[in-house]
C-alpha cells in the first residue's frame, strides 16, 4: 500500500506519508469537533433543513478543512505535499467555475 501511495504521490520516504496521513487524521478529526460547535452557534438542530446545513458546511467547514490541512502541514514537515495538492484542488474548482458560465 506505502509503495503505490509513494508514487502516485512522488514521495521517496514512508515516513512522509505516515505524516501525510496523520495531517488527514488530524484535519479530519478537527473538522468534525468544529462543525458541532460551529451548527450550535448557528442554531442548527435536528429540525434544520439539510440543505441549509449542506451551504453552512460548504461555506465554513470545507476551507476551514483546507487550512487545516495547510497548518498540520506545517506543523508535522509536509507543507509542500498539501500546497501543491491544494492549487490543483482550486484550480480544478476555478475551472469548474470559469468553463460554466
Amino acid at each position: 500500500m506505502f509503495k503505490r501511495l509513494k508514487d502516485k504521490w512522488g514521495i521517496r520516504r514512508n515516513i512522509d506519508i505516515v505524516l501525510i496521513l496523520i495531517c488527514f487524521s488530524f484535519a479530519g478529526s478537527s473538522v468534525v469537533f468544529i462543525k458541532v460547535y460551529y451548527f450550535e452557534f448557528l442554531g442548527f438542530d435536528a429540525h434544520t433543513p439539510v440543505w441549509l446545513k449542506t451551504v453552512a458546511y460548504l461555506l465554513f467547514i470545507f476551507p476551514a478543512y483546507q487550512f487545516m490541512l495547510l497548518g498540520y502541514g506545517i506543523l508535522l514537515g509536509q507543507y509542500q505535499f498539501f500546497m501543491t495538492k491544494e492549487k490543483a484542488l482550486f484550480a480544478r474548482i476555478r475551472r469548474y467555475f470559469i468553463t460554466r458560465r
